[in-house]
């Protein structure tokens, strides 16, 4: 058989290759085609979130602005309820839209549990916080059980004896009580005065008595210095640190970080001098606080058939989150219903009237009280919405490999939740830039749930924050005594500017008031 020949010449040399080699080089070329072509096509499939062109380094941070929240929502009109951004080297989704939310959070809950790995977020307890630092999981959930019950066992807990704590009411009343006389005290040394240091040294005051059982005196040096300390990590946190986004800060000279690393320590060491002081006097007849709660739950005992005893360090940082989460929100809420108190002073005749007629003038507040005026609870969820003063939740990742909504989001991805996005979306909200209480109400004047349920700001699924019935009850009692007691109004000639300051929990803008004593 005559075999045809085809000359190869690569090599300068005369060789030759068949025809039916050349026939299987053609065919293993339209195989590897066809495979490269399926490939691509499955790559199709899987799409990655969409988002803004970003530079080189620096990523999408030029895009942010004064106010990144409001960045992101603008970005939302663009790229829909998922897209991606890069904050320098940190590839961040951001989730807006409260069922995209809902659909995240709580029905693909586990996927979107975690917590990224910032550098600033390994500062706290060691890594060990729950709020923080702590990798979702079994540890995780069991974590959080247990600081749930400890929560719930203070709560609950009668004073047996003398030398028990009383009920969280009990600490709640009495502190708005001392803020009262503080007040009434400073309008008398100054028509108009700054009311921030009262609000939070009162709300530092139940957080205090809560997990440590004891009050502190507003003058108190060692008080003072925690009050700030806190202050001081807050704002470090919400202002954002560059070492989260550019690693190699983490290894260069930075005051900003040295001080924060020191705030937290200092906090660490206020936080563990007390739990050291309820071991050593711990009663298990006598539940005091939170942290012979915490004691309690981890002697031996188990939760729901799973044992699980919380490290020295574990139980210091359980402490420190809900110290943390019970003094900035609180007080920062509470500062923001003061301001637009005096900006709507119809509001607060409102609320006073619903005051009187609900509660009278012959006794105090009291947590019962909170079901039996709609108003007030529709002021404070209002508040709530149209500040939106914490924009972004505590950030997320994911877990694993996950696919949402369509889109391919791999493991350990940086995920923000825009709370303030759904908070001001018009598709739920009626004029949303409008403050209007009465939005809650229904035709019967009674509040209405199922818009209460749509304001987010305290998360949602499985890390949202655990103190929020805590959160809400508090800024009742507070809210509801200060205007049993006190008229509160904007000095003459103070021009009110609603605007915040960014941060974690953004603040108001500094104002002053006055305030004088009702009568009848």
């Amino acid at each position: 058989r005559t075999v045809k020949m085809i000359p190869r010449v690569f090599t300068g040399e005369r060789t030759f290759i068949s025809a039916s080699d050349v026939t299987v080089a053609l065919f293993a070329i339209v195989v590897i085609l066809f495979a490269i072509k399926k490939r691509r096509n499955n790559h199709q499939d899987i799409k990655v979130p969409p988002g803004p062109m970003s530079w080189p380094i620096i990523g999408n941070m030029l895009q942010m602005g004064e106010y990144p929240h409001i960045s992101f929502t603008k970005l939302r009109e663009k790229y829909g309820n998922v897209y991606q951004i890069k904050l320098g080297s940190l590839t961040v989704v951001v989730l807006s839209g409260i069922d995209t939310i809902k659909q995240a959070l709580v029905r693909q809950g586990e996927s979107f549990a975690g917590r990224p790995d910032l550098f600033t977020f390994s500062l706290i307890g060691n890594g060990a916080s729950m709020t923080f630092g702590e990798k979702y999981g079994q540890c995780w959930t069991l974590h959080k059980k247990i600081a749930k019950n400890a929560l719930r066992t203070f709560s609950q807990t009668e004073a047996q004896n003398s030398t028990c704590s009383c009920l969280l009411e009990e600490h709640i009343c009495s502190e708005t009580t001392e803020l009262v006389k503080l007040l009434v005290e400073l309008s008398k040394k100054e028509e108009a005065f700054d009311p921030i240091d009262g609000l939070t040294s009162s709300v530092a005051n139940v957080i205090c008595a809560l997990c440590f059982g004891r009050r502190y005196d507003h003058s108190d040096k060692e008080f003072l210095t925690l009050v700030q300390i806190n202050h001081e990590v807050m704002r470090a946190f919400g202002s954002g640190n560059a070492a989260d986004f550019f690693p190699i800060f983490r290894y260069l000279p930075s005051p900003t970080l040295r001080h924060l690393i020191q705030f937290i320590k200092r906090m660490n060491n206020f936080v563990a001098r007390n739990i050291e002081e309820h071991y050593n006097t711990y009663d298990k007849n006598c539940i005091r606080d939170i942290t012979d709660a915490l004691i309690a739950l981890c002697e031996g005992r188990t939760i729901e058939h799973e044992s699980m005893v919380l490290s020295n360090e574990q139980v210091v940082s359980t402490v420190n989150d809900i110290f943390g989460a019970g003094f900035d929100t609180i007080s920062t809420g509470l500062h923001w219903c003061l301001l637009y108190l005096i900006h709507y002073p119809e509001i607060q005749t409102n609320i006073q009237q619903e005051i009187d007629e609900k509660i009278g003038s012959s006794r105090l507040p009291r947590f019962d009280d909170k079901v039996s005026m709609p108003y007030t609870e529709a002021f404070i969820n209002e508040v709530f919405r149209h500040t939106s003063y914490v924009p972004l939740t505590i950030p997320h990742c994911t877990t694993k490999n996950t696919i949402f909504n369509g889109y391919f989001i791999p493991k350990d991805t940086c995920v923000f939740i825009n709370q303030y996005q759904v908070n001001h979306d018009e598709a739920l909200w009626k004029d949303p830039h409008l403050f209007s209480p009465e939005r809650f109400l229904d035709a019967n004047g009674q509040i209405n749930k199922d818009l209460t349920e749509k304001v987010m700001i305290f998360g949602m699924g499985k890390r949202r924050c655990l103190g929020d019935n805590f959160a809400r009850i508090e800024i009742f009692i507070f809210l509801t005594t200060l205007l049993h007691q006190l008229n509160i109004e904007n000095p003459s000639g103070q021009i009110l500017d609603l605007s915040p300051n960014y941060g974690l929990t953004m603040k108001p803008k500094h104002y002053k008031i006055t305030v004088c004593q009702r009568t009848g």
